[in-house]
C-alpha cells in the first residue's frame, strides 16, 4: 500500500514541483503588492481619518470605497471581471503572471484595511507625543505609527499571505496553475484521492509554517 502511493507520488512529482513554483510566484508577488502599495494605502485611510483636512477628506473616502469593493466582490467572479483589464496590461488573461494580478488587488486591499485597523489600535498619547515635538508628517509615520504597530503589522501580513494562499488554489480557472489546480486535475478528475491529499496536506504544512514564522517574528520585534 505504502509503496503504491510512493509510486504515485513519484509519478506527479514533476507537475507537484511545478505547481508549488506556481503558487510560490503568485504568493511572492501578491506579497509584495501588499507591501509596497497597501500598506501605504492603508496608512494614508488611517490618517485621514485621525487628522483629517479638506485635501485629503474626499480622497480617504475614494480609497475606503475601493478598499470596501474589492474585499467585499467575490474573488473568482473578481478574477473573471477583471481578464478584459489583465489582457489589456499583460497582453494576455492566462498564466501564472496573469493570476497574480487579481491577486495583487485583492491583497493590497486586504492589508490595507488591516495596517488601518492596526494602527487604530495606537494610543492617541503616542499622536499628541510626535506633535507635541514638532514632528513632520514622514517622522510621525515612520518613527512612531510604524515602531509602535510593528508587531501587529507583521501578524497582518502574516494573515493576508494565508489568505493568498487560499484564493491561489482557484487561479487554475485562468489557467494560473498552482497547488490548488493541481489537486483538481491530478486529483480529484483522476481518482487519485491521495495525490490530492497530499497537496492538502502541503498547504496545512505551508500555512502553518508561515502563521509559526510570522507569530515569533512579531513576538520577537514586539518592543511592548
Amino acid at each position: 500500500m505504502i509503496t503504491v502511493y510512493i509510486d504515485k507520488i513519484s509519478y506527479y512529482l514533476p507537475e507537484l514541483s511545478k505547481a508549488l513554483s506556481e503558487s510560490g510566484i503568485m504568493i511572492l508577488i501578491s506579497l509584495v503588492a501588499a507591501i509596497v502599495l497597501g500598506l501605504p494605502l492603508g496608512t494614508f485611510v488611517y490618517l485621514t481619518k485621525k487628522i483629517p483636512t479638506n485635501s485629503n477628506y474626499w480622497i480617504g473616502i475614494f480609497l475606503n470605497g475601493y478598499i470596501n469593493i474589492i474585499r467585499s466582490f467575490p474573488f473568482l467572479l473578481f478574477v473573471v471581471a477583471l481578464i478584459p483589464f489583465t489582457r489589456f496590461i499583460l497582453g494576455t488573461a492566462f498564466g501564472t503572471y496573469a493570476a497574480s494580478l487579481p491577486l495583487s488587488f485583492v491583497a493590497v486591499a486586504i492589508y490595507a484595511r488591516l495596517v488601518e485597523q492596526v494602527l487604530l489600535e495606537i494610543p492617541n498619547d503616542i499622536l499628541e507625543l510626535a506633535r507635541s515635538l514638532g514632528s513632520t508628517k514622514f517622522q510621525l509615520i515612520f518613527r512612531f505609527l510604524y515602531v509602535e504597530a510593528r508587531s501587529g503589522l507583521v501578524l497582518a501580513l502574516t494573515s493576508v499571505v494565508i489568505s493568498m494562499v487560499s484564493y491561489s488554489t482557484v487561479m487554475g480557472v485562468i489557467g494560473g496553475g498552482g497547488i490548488g489546480d493541481f489537486a483538481i486535475r491530478y486529483g480529484y478528475q483522476r481518482y487519485e484521492y491521495a495525490v490530492m491529499y497530499t497537496a492538502i496536506v502541503i498547504m496545512i504544512i505551508f500555512v502553518s509554517f508561515i502563521q509559526i514564522s510570522g507569530s515569533w517574528f512579531a513576538k520577537r520585534i514586539n518592543k511592548k
